[in-house]
């Protein structure tokens, strides 16, 4: 049977949730040049993929993160996927936002957590890891327990690694990027040469420049 990751991969390039293109490099909103453009959230018109990755992450929690007392999604793209999750495993469920609302109660966490908790947050993609952090310690500054992140994809970033490793939080991902890039290259999504372009990218993303 093919291995969890190399599958997910494949359904991600076929509905278009992951696209490449190293000839022609999409602008990130940080200003980074980048031959992938990922948008999970594409995954939720699919009913087979949305049931198969809802499946795979109660799995890895269970697994890796067993009993939790709640689950959280980090906002916008993981706050309908961690519903669902949490929905599985018969837990509460809260969101975390980027920033507090600016009327009302100005909530940072939108629904109840209780001091003491074991949450599990859930995200949808890991790249330098700074807003999934930040939900943790949104979570962490209520009270709350982080027994670890659930992710969908990752982009193996060695700085995303090494936030997770300095703020003690465990991360178990259903895909990643050499999984992708394997799964491109036997569809022929890809060609061999393209390969290490978009290795180097990985490897130093903040200053990688397309081949002209």
């Amino acid at each position: 049977m093919e291995h969890i990751d190399r599958l997910l991969a494949e359904k991600l390039l076929k509905i278009s949730a992951i696209k490449l293109q190293p000839d022609n490099p999409f602008t990130w909103a940080s200003g980074w040049n980048s031959p992938i453009y990922t948008d999970n959230r594409k995954t939720l018109s699919y009913p087979e993929i949305r049931t198969f990755i809802k499946v795979e992450l109660c799995r890895i929690i269970m697994e890796n993160f067993p009993k939790p007392d709640a689950i959280a999604g980090v906002a916008t793209g993981a706050i309908a996927q961690g519903a669902l999750v949490a929905d599985e495993l018969g837990l509460p469920y809260v969101y975390v936002r980027s920033t507090p609302k600016d009327h009302g109660l100005e909530n940072l966490i939108e629904g109840n957590v209780k001091p003491g908790q074991k949450v599990v947050v859930i995200e949808d993609l890991i790249s330098t890891g700074g807003s999934s952090l930040k939900a943790v310690e949104a979570l962490r500054s209520a009270g709350c327990e982080v027994v670890g992140m659930a992710a969908i994809f990752t982009y193996g970033f060695p700085v995303a690694e090494k936030a997770f490793n300095d703020a003690n939080v465990k991360l178990c991902t259903l895909s990643n990027y050499n999984s992708m890039l394997q799964a491109a290259l036997d569809t022929n999504y890809i060609r061999e040469q393209d390969i290490e372009t978009l290795a180097m990218w990985r490897h130093d993303p903040a200053n990688w420049t397309p081949n002209k």
